[in-house]
C-alpha cells in the first residue's frame, strides 16, 4: 500500500482542482450543465484516480489507475483549448493551465515509467 498524500503527483493534481474551480466560476452559466461540469469532473478525476490507484497491491495495477489519471490530463487541456476556441477564456489564461497540466502529465508518465521498470 502506499501514501497517496506523499505523492507529489498527487499533491500538484490537487492544486490544478483548486485553479480550475476558480477558473470555471468566469465561464458563462448556460454552460453549468455543459463544458463546466465537465471541467470540473475531469480535473476531479485527476487527483482521485491516483488515490485510488494506491490502493492497489501491484505496481501494474497501480499504473492503470495513474494511465487513467494522465488520459482526464489530455481531457483537461482539451477542454481548455475549446474553452478558448469559445471565447470563453483568453489564450492566454488556457495556455497558463496547460503549461501547470503539461508538467504534471510529465511527472504522472514519467512515475508510470518508473513504476513499469519496477514491477514486483
Amino acid at each position: 500500500m502506499r501514501n497517496f498524500r506523499d505523492l507529489d503527483i498527487w499533491k500538484d493534481a490537487r492544486i490544478l482542482v483548486k485553479e480550475i474551480y476558480i477558473l470555471t466560476e468566469s465561464l458563462p452559466e448556460n454552460e453549468k450543465f455543459g463544458l463546466i461540469s465537465q471541467i470540473n469532473r475531469c480535473a476531479i478525476s485527476i487527483p482521485s484516480n491516483i488515490a485510488e490507484g494506491c490502493a492497489k497491491s501491484s505496481n501494474k495495477d497501480f499504473c492503470r489507475f495513474l494511465e487513467i489519471s494522465l488520459g482526464s490530463c489530455y481531457e483537461l487541456e482539451t477542454q481548455l483549448i475549446l474553452c478558448s476556441d469559445l471565447e470563453f477564456i483568453s489564450l492566454e489564461i488556457a495556455e497558463t493551465k496547460i503549461i501547470f497540466i503539461k508538467n504534471l502529465e510529465r511527472k504522472i508518465g514519467s512515475f508510470i515509467n518508473f513504476l513499469k521498470k519496477n514491477n514486483p
